[in-house]
């Protein structure tokens, strides 16, 4: 039954979003992606959105709804970086990384609660970061957006916990992707040397704990901080 369920990945275009929309078609869900440009991968629907916009959110809902069904898993991925020390950081700057890293939680989450308290069933996969909890220099903006998550699926679980509906993040580390290939051997060196299992997490890794999240297997897992950096931020 569980995999015939209809998901739901914002930014599922790229990243780490492209490979956990991969891991659930694979795993036989009927799967949509959000995506202000480009594609989703094959066997998904890809449905034009930016998160900052709750009037498009609601019309990419509406089509996934027609042609997939309701949304009974959602995986809020979608997030941008304007990273600079927080003395030169603009009041844009700020902003527009909490309005779409957060803000954009906020919206898709509230727009898929609906569908999900019908069917007393539903998964909120939130995708944060270990610098979320570790923090990291340059990055205040996106750090307290990627925080700012665990308070959001806390409080969810306390609103929703009783109608079959979970909510919990997920925190990856350093993630083998487009980024992180382009930074220079040495600083890539640096990095692998503070994370105990001294190797950067293969997207799919990341996307394992999300589709099991999803199963109905993690039915009484809510609230929780699933941290996949290597040790990198032990703790959580």
């Amino acid at each position: 039954m569980s995999s015939q369920r209809v998901v739901l990945v914002t930014g599922g275009n790229r990243g780490i979003g492209r490979a956990i929309a991969e891991r659930f078609v694979r795993d036989g869900y009927r799967v949509a992606v959000t995506a202000r440009s480009g594609e989703g991968p094959e066997g998904t629907l890809t449905v034009r959105a930016d998160v900052t916009d709750a009037a498009a959110l609601d019309a990419a809902f509406t089509e996934v709804e027609q042609q997939l069904g309701p949304v009974e898993i959602v995986v809020a991925n979608a997030g941008i970086t304007k990273d600079t020390l927080l003395l030169r950081m603009s009041e844009d700057d700020f902003d527009s990384v909490v309005a779409t890293n957060l803000g954009g939680t906020f919206r898709v989450v509230k727009r898929a609660s609906k569908g999900m308290l019908r069917a007393r069933f539903g998964r909120v996969i939130l995708i944060s970061s270990v610098v979320g909890l570790y923090g990291s220099a340059g990055q205040v903006n996106y750090s307290a957006s990627k925080s700012a998550l665990v308070g959001f699926a806390r409080s969810l679980t306390r609103e929703l916990g009783g109608r079959g509906i979970t909510a919990n993040v997920v925190a990856p580390g350093f993630i083998e992707t487009d980024m992180t290939a382009e930074l220079p051997e040495e600083t890539q060196k640096q990095y692998k040397a503070s994370i105990p299992a001294g190797r950067f997490a293969t997207p799919d890794e990341v996307a394992g704990v999300v589709t099991w999240l999803a199963s109905d297997e993690s039915g009484y897992i809510s609230g929780a901080v699933i941290p996949v950096d290597g040790g990198l931020g032990m703790g959580h």
